[in-house]
């Protein structure tokens, strides 16, 4: 007895390897996790084919072999045939077929067999073509591997791969054939170790010649290692061969961490790797057989310089030692090297990542590239599924010469091309440079798509060009797979829903679904997500589910959500809730009916609970759920059922009533737009109230209130004489009826008039008929005026567009730095919660296709616009030097603690203040400024630094946790970025991977403020005041104006 259930025990164990191993082994080499990887390894450990291979190359083949099941009399290749793979024989035996004529009717008879443990088809290596037919006689099993990672694997283990193809039963027959790799396979080895063309090496350069900025780096660092620990730098032997002056990796991160950790720059290990290697990348040191990238481990690495002095005829190892005055400059410049270093580093981790063979990325790589390449311009219009695939293969291309030609005409096109830096010229024959492309276009990808040879020579203007490069197999590969994984319903004919099948390595945390929505018609996907993504069960069930699959939390139910106004109206949704809801059918039984209704109801809560007041703003909602809510408590007092569900709806009906006193309670709301230039405001209010208050000291008259459609605004609109009329209308009055009111009180005829804003800089911007809330997205100093068509040229800024617009008579300095920046992130904050996310909907596919108003999101983008241009006001109305800097510096502190509160939209305004041009141009203010501020200056520009899409924000705000107020003009690029990017409609079915991209940024902005604002306030010194003086701040937005000011008290030097 207790044998059998041993032995059941034991055959049950093995049943579950043999499961693993085929999910593992079936999976593609880019979706194989580690844990795919073992298991591969650990059943190829026991193939007796396999025994013979070493450990680390066996761990090789398992992140990029296939496995090739075939019956017998398969032919694999025919002679002649370009190679494409590599083979191992794992059981079965195959047979060689060799014609001495190249023609495949004199092919001979079998002249040799591969078995098991054979290896065949390096020929790969020098893309010579197959010298013999192989033709399967039993059934086998073989592992192959593609050219490209069979190269990588030759390279970075030649000794074993040639030990391994020696002992191969093809090197001891077929002599001749036998003669001819082995010469291929001595050229190739004898060459000199340098990555192949398509194959970045990512343990070298990216550069010939250092950057200045990287070469004083190193000579800095080498300098303090010298001098502080010179212990570290000593002679190290390796196979056999002493290496002189070298550092250890791992002792090289402790060091920088030692040194970097008391400022506060180097934070980890991670981060001091990706120092050290974006001194790797300019060649400033490197490996000392030039084998690994830097990694921190026990590995060898010098400084070049060192590397140099070694190979040097005199072999005078005093060569390049630090002077006393390199000792001092060292101990100055540290922390300044160090937080350049710092900066490069995410951009040096992430080349050394793209410069990896695909089977080396590991599941973080890739989620690191994909989030890189949603940002990519020329990615745009792909799906996010194909971007994921993507990361899989895309690598990181660089090129240090200008001059380079990448590829000429005619040539066959085998690479899609991304600029990252740099640009190129494109050159056509007998016309010559035809245009320049630049960062973020592409080239390359027609011909490759087309299977067409290249249309043009693409020859790099400027040195130290880089690129992101797609090759052509992976490229069909992947739209190959996508079309392979999608599904098709169609309805009479036509495509209603198309689905993607979710991978089962997607590391998508919902990948419990089985298909993903690529595109539907809208009540397609409404039906699809009713009866996948909600449960018709009783609630308790649904509980239980929602635990372990994460039905609650689904992302295509909040994608959903945010996006439908775009395709599918509020009341048009309401008409798809209802159909399903009130299912007629004799043939349907009673409970089908009731999942009906619980979908339904699980849906209207979901979309009230987070959408909230767009959906009750529409009078159709209210007749709606009351009609659900009495059908649903009248099925439960009947029958007993449905309970779950009128306790959702009670919760509903609560939050309309809710939403309909909070209105009752503003009604009448009346807001005014001063003509000074000050912020909007609530009318009857103090204009530097703004009506607006903190969360931790507020009275209910000081709160800010939400701009609602309904609401009166009391503004100007102005002749080209000067003269105006005053309106009063609800924000939601187009534009065609405010003119027309405007030329009936101005005594203008109605023929040919628009209404259009005139900045302070001159600048029109002509108003469509159908524009709504014109008044709340007016600029700083910009005013409405109305004119003829043909008349434009003749309207001229008033006099007090060019002045500051009216603060308070405050001094910024008697009032306390922390205090300002509390009480600023208290208004801000207070702003940005009145921003519904549907705005940026309406912001970006434009406010007249849906008739909303997008004021509360102008007024927060004006705020920007206000504080930015502010600080500029300030610095370039003070005439004395001296408080100048005094000012600057009080100004670095403010955005210092805004970034402390996490007040980013803030810090970016005061950041870019400090960098206008009037301000900058100041030299004799800014040399007068102390070197520790203008460092902290430089860390602040390398934060809002624009280049890579933001990368640096991005990063930091990615280690943010709400609340916290983000740049709000990048969310609106970003949005604007995918909008433009996509089409809405794709073969007249909605392109829900557009919707996915758009909802994902608004759940950035969500995200941000998911946890209320609960700052410390600061000691109080002058409250009241800090906050008047905060709520209207004086600005000058003119920039010539602010340009003659600055050239008024700082001359430019002769």
């Amino acid at each position: 007895m207790y044998l059998r259930e041993k032995v059941h025990l034991v055959d049950s164990t093995e049943i579950m390897t043999q499961e693993l191993w085929n999910a593992s082994i079936d999976k593609r080499p880019s979706d194989r996790t580690m844990t795919d990887i073992a298991v591969i390894v650990s059943h190829l450990r026991h193939l007796a084919a396999l025994t013979g291979v070493p450990p680390q190359l066996l761990h090789q083949l398992a992140a990029c072999a296939y496995l090739e099941q075939l019956d017998s009399g398969v032919t694999l290749y025919r002679q002649g045939d370009k190679g494409t793979s590599w083979y191992a024989v794992l059981l079965g035996t195959l047979d060689v077929h060799v014609s001495k004529t190249g023609i495949v009717e004199d092919m001979s008879a079998v002249s040799r067999s591969f078995g098991m443990g054979s290896f065949f088809g390096e020929s790969i290596l020098d893309d010579s073509p197959r010298e013999n037919t192989i033709v399967t006689r039993e059934p086998c099993q073989l592992l192959r591997v593609e050219q490209r990672d069979f190269r990588v694997l030759f390279q970075k283990n030649k000794e074993m791969m040639e030990d391994l193809l020696g002992h191969s039963k093809l090197k001891s027959t077929l002599e001749s054939q036998r003669t001819r790799n082995h010469l291929n396979l001595k050229s190739i080895q004898d060459k000199p170790k340098k990555p192949l063309p398509d194959e970045p090496n990512p343990s070298l350069p990216i550069t010939t010649v250092p950057s200045p900025e990287m070469s004083r780096a190193g000579r800095i660092l080498r300098t303090l290692i010298l001098t502080r620990s010179p212990g570290l730098v000593r002679d190290r032997r390796q196979q056999s061969r002493t290496y002189r002056r070298c550092l250890v990796g791992a002792e090289m991160v402790d060091w920088l961490l030692a040194i970097g950790s008391a400022s506060g720059i180097v934070k980890s290990r991670h981060q001091a790797t990706g120092m050290w290697q974006s001194l790797l990348e300019e060649s400033v040191i490197q490996h000392v057989t030039q084998e690994y990238p830097f990694r921190d481990k026990y590995i060898f690495y010098r400084f070049t310089i060192d590397a140099e002095s070694e190979h040097s005829s005199s072999r005078n190892w005093s060569r390049g030692l630090p002077s006393p005055d390199d000792e001092r400059e060292a101990d100055t410049k540290c922390s300044e090297i160090l937080g350049n270093l710092a900066q490069r580093a995410p951009d040096a981790i992430m080349r050394l990542i793209l410069r990896k063979p695909s089977y080396e990325r590991t599941t973080d790589d890739l989620e690191m590239i994909y989030e890189e390449l949603l940002h990519i311009k020329a990615l745009a219009h792909l799906s996010n599924s194909v971007k994921r695939e993507l990361a899989g293969v895309i690598v990181f291309e660089a090129h240090p010469a200008s001059g380079t030609v990448l590829f000429h005409q005619g040539d066959e096109g085998k690479s899609w091309f991304i600029i990252l830096k740099g640009s190129v010229n494109v050159v056509i024959r007998g016309k010559g440079t035809v245009t320049s492309l630049y960062e973020g276009d592409d080239f390359g990808k027609l011909a490759l798509v087309n299977d067409a040879p290249r249309a043009a020579t693409i020859v790099l203007r400027e040195d130290n060009c880089h690129f992101l490069r797609v090759d052509k197999e992976d490229f069909n590969r992947i739209l190959r797979d996508v079309e392979a994984n999608t599904v098709r319903l169609k309805e009479h004919g036509q495509d209603v829903l198309v689905l993607e099948k979710i991978s089962a390595s997607n590391t998508n945390p919902f990948s419990h679904f089985k298909y993903s929505v690529m595109a539907g018609s809208p009540g397609k996907m409404l039906e699809h997500l009713l009866e996948t993504r909600l449960d018709g069960r009783d609630k308790s069930s649904y509980e239980s589910d929602k635990k372990t699959t994460g039905v609650g939390e689904d992302l295509f139910l909040d994608n959903f959500l945010f996006t439908h106004i775009t395709f599918m109206p509020i009341h048009q949704l309401l008409s798809e809730l209802t159909r399903h809801c009130r299912i007629e059918s004799s043939c349907q039984d009673r409970e089908f009916l009731l999942a009906c209704k619980r979908r339904v109801v699980q849906f209207v809560h979901r979309w009230v609970t987070t959408i909230g007041d767009p959906v009750l703003d529409e009078q159709v909602t209210h007749s709606f759920l009351q009609e659900l809510f009495d059908e649903v408590q009248k099925e439960s007092n009947t029958f007993g059922t449905l309970r779950d569900e009128v306790n959702l709806m009670l919760q509903v009906m609560d939050m309309r009533r809710a939403y309909v006193e909070e209105k009752a309670a503003t009604q009448g709301q009346k807001w005014k737009l001063p003509p000074s230039g000050q912020p909007i405001s609530l009318f009857g209010a103090p204009s530097t109230t703004l009506g607006v208050g903190d969360e931790n000291n507020e009275s209910p008259l000081d709160r800010r209130c939400i701009m609602r459609p309904s609401d009166d605004i009391i503004f100007r609109v102005y002749c080209a004489d000067h003269t105006y009329c005053t309106l009063r209308f609800p924000l939601s009055t187009t534009v065609e009826t405010l003119k027309h009111v405007a030329a009936d009180k101005l005594g203008l005829k109605h023929d040919d008039l628009i209404l259009v804003e005139l900045k302070s800089s001159g600048e029109k911007i002509v108003f469509k008929d159908g524009d709504v809330s014109i008044p709340t997205s007016l600029s700083l100093n910009g005013r409405i005026f109305i004119s003829l068509k043909d008349h434009l040229d003749a309207l001229t800024c008033l006099p007090e567009q060019e002045r500051p617009t009216e603060g308070t008579d405050s001094d910024l300095e008697m009032f306390s730095t922390r205090e300002l920046a509390f009480h600023m992130t208290m208004l801000d904050w207070s702003l940005f919660k009145c921003v519904h996310e549907y705005e940026l909907i309406y912001n970006t596919f434009g406010r007249h296709h849906f008739r909303k108003i997008t004021s509360n999101l102008d007024v927060f983008l004006r705020r920007f616009n206000e504080i930015q241009y502010w600080v500029a006001t300030e610095i370039c109305l003070t005439t004395n030097m001296s408080k100048r800097v005094t000012l600057i510096r009080k100004f670095l502190k403010l955005a210092a603690y805004c970034k402390e509160y996490q007040n980013i939209n803030a810090f970016f305004a005061i950041v870019m203040g400090l960098g206008n041009v009037a301000v900058s141009r100041m030299s004799q203010t800014w040399e007068r400024l102390p070197s520790k501020s203008r460092k902290i200056f430089a860390e602040f520009e390398a934060l809002i630094d624009p280049s890579r899409n933001h990368r640096p924000y991005r990063m930091a705000v990615n280690k943010m946790a709400p609340p916290l107020i983000p740049f709000m003009p990048l969310i609106l690029k970003d949005m604007t970025f995918t909008h433009e990017g996509n089409k809405t409609y794709v073969d007249g079915l909605v392109n829900f991977e557009k919707m996915h991209m758009l909802a994902q940024t608004i759940r950035t902005m969500k995200h941000a403020r998911s946890r209320p604002m609960a700052l410390p306030p600061p000691t109080p010194r002058n409250e009241v005041e800090v906050r008047t003086y905060i709520r209207c701040l004086r600005c000058i937005d003119s920039q010539r104006v602010l340009n003659q000011l600055s050239q008024k008290y700082e001359p430019k030097r002769l």
